[in-house]
């Protein structure tokens, strides 16, 4: 009596687990292209703010290159670049930056480079530094982080590239420099990747594929 009730408990759990897991299945078929869709507009409203829509007449949302490069990220990933233009001249590229060394973990970024390997503008994407110390790196919080417009690897020169606190010209939070130091380096980092793949940013095969809204 008591092995048949262990049965049927362990046939009523496992019928609830494969239903459980057949539900989360038909969800994600059914919102993947909405979650896409919202994926892709935030990433329109953050390219918007970094590169004036007026510079590209490109739809840009779809025209990017795949770069994997181990010299440049870790062998298993890969770099998805968007890629600007007018009239099919280079404007700029967006691609995402990541410090690994923040002071609370990862800090994402999205940066925009100038086709003259100059930088458009930096936003933060997620982070998890400590509110009202570290998360001024965030717009909303502080305009920081468009220090770095304009500049490049030679402007401020290379050994100039870090925070204050160690010989270099960009300012620290106080109590927090772990967290400016972190995107310091990632945005350096980011412009070392654009030189390093200049040539081809603009050349190579479009490797996005058009995603229309869902209805």
């Amino acid at each position: 009596m008591l092995l048949q009730s262990i049965n049927r408990n362990a046939f009523i759990l496992g019928a609830f687990a494969l239903l459980s897991i057949g539900l989360i299945a038909v969800f994600h078929h059914l919102t993947k292209d909405k979650i896409a869709y919202e994926m892709q507009a935030k990433l329109a409203r953050t390219l918007n703010e970094l590169v004036d829509p007026n510079r590209f007449d490109n739809d840009v949302y779809h025209d990017c290159v795949v770069i994997s490069d181990a010299d440049s990220k870790p062998a298993t990933e890969t770099a998805r670049i968007y890629r600007m233009t007018k009239q099919g001249n280079p404007v700029a590229v967006v691609l995402n930056v990541t410090a690994n060394d923040g002071y609370n973990g990862v800090i994402n970024l999205i940066m925009a480079i100038n086709a003259d390997a100059t930088i458009a503008g930096v936003r933060v994407i997620n982070h998890n530094e400590t509110p009202g110390l570290g998360d001024k790196i965030e717009r909303k919080k502080s305009d920081w982080i468009t220090r770095f417009n304009g500049l490049s690897l030679t402007n401020p020169a290379p050994q100039m590239w870090q925070v204050k606190q160690d010989g270099g010209q960009f300012d620290a939070f106080t109590g927090a420099t772990i967290t400016p130091r972190a995107v310091v380096k990632a945005v350096r980092n980011g412009l070392q990747f654009y030189q390093q793949h200049q040539t081809s940013l603009f050349t190579a095969p479009n490797h996005c594929e058009v995603q229309h809204e869902p209805t």
